[in-house]
């Protein structure tokens, strides 16, 4: 099952020097496991040059960090899928525990099917003390898409939140997602992750996180990969991150 889904990202309470560690950097595209199905999905990222400062004291540094998850998904029926980030680890000044995450994304049924795509997605996490200052953290994920053969269009509008502050404090980090798709089995993208803080008191353009990214993906015969390098264009960015998952079905 060809999956593009991303990033998304992780909730904290300094979002944006927190964003680069982000165990997962991929667009939704309200593709989920079929009904009955178990699927697996191991996400690795790499910051060769980074931002050194942490975000907070004890924080994972980004530069030079290697963070990763393996999520694992159930398709309880046509239009809802239920997920489990397990472990949640990074590897910086030694293997570290992050915390782990529940998942529930409900789309539009057999959404590869359909020009106009759509669906939400929610996840509570429980972090560790050295991934963010507040233990429990959540994201709302709304998706929304087109394809538009051979171009995809997708749009994941994130809001994060530590339930503190109402609605206005909600982070707004939007990702976006532009693809031409060779084949079925190969497709070339260009996404773009953003921080831009809180509804209540969006960040100035240079304390903003953004990073542009270069994507591949192929559908092999027994999994998926989904590979790419990204760029910051802002000081509060990491200068790059490479990203590297691959996903199948278990059963």
């Amino acid at each position: 099952m060809f999956r593009l889904r991303l990033t998304a990202l992780a909730l904290f309470a300094s979002p944006v020097l927190c964003l680069a560690q982000t165990d997962e950097i991929q667009v939704y595209d309200a593709s989920i496991a079929e009904k009955g199905k178990w699927n697996l999905m191991l996400h690795n990222n790499f910051t060769p040059s980074g931002i050194r400062t942490p975000a907070f004291p004890g924080a994972v540094i980004s530069d030079k960090a290697v963070v990763g998850v393996a999520e694992w998904a159930y398709g309880a029926t046509d239009w809802f899928e239920a997920g489990l980030y397990l472990p949640l680890y990074s590897l910086s000044h030694g293997p570290q525990v992050n915390g782990f995450k529940l998942r529930s994304l409900l789309v539009r049924p057999h959404a590869d099917d359909h020009k106009f795509i759509y669906g939400v997605n929610f996840e509570f996490s429980v972090n560790s003390e050295h991934w963010d200052e507040r233990r429990i953290t959540s994201e709302i994920r709304p998706i929304l898409g087109w394809h538009l053969n051979p171009i995809d269009i997708i749009v994941n509008p994130i809001m994060d939140t530590s339930y503190t502050g109402g609605l206005k404090s909600l982070d707004f980090a939007p990702a976006i997602r532009v693809a031409y798709n060779f084949s079925k089995n190969w497709a070339v993208a260009a996404e773009e992750y953003s921080d831009y803080g809180a509804f209540r008191d969006f960040y100035g353009v240079s304390e903003q996180f953004h990073q542009v990214w270069g994507v591949i993906n192929h559908t092999f015969r027994w999994f998926d990969i989904e590979t790419g390098a990204g760029h910051g264009i802002t000081a509060a960015s990491d200068k790059w991150t490479v990203k590297f998952m691959i996903s199948r079905d278990l059963n």
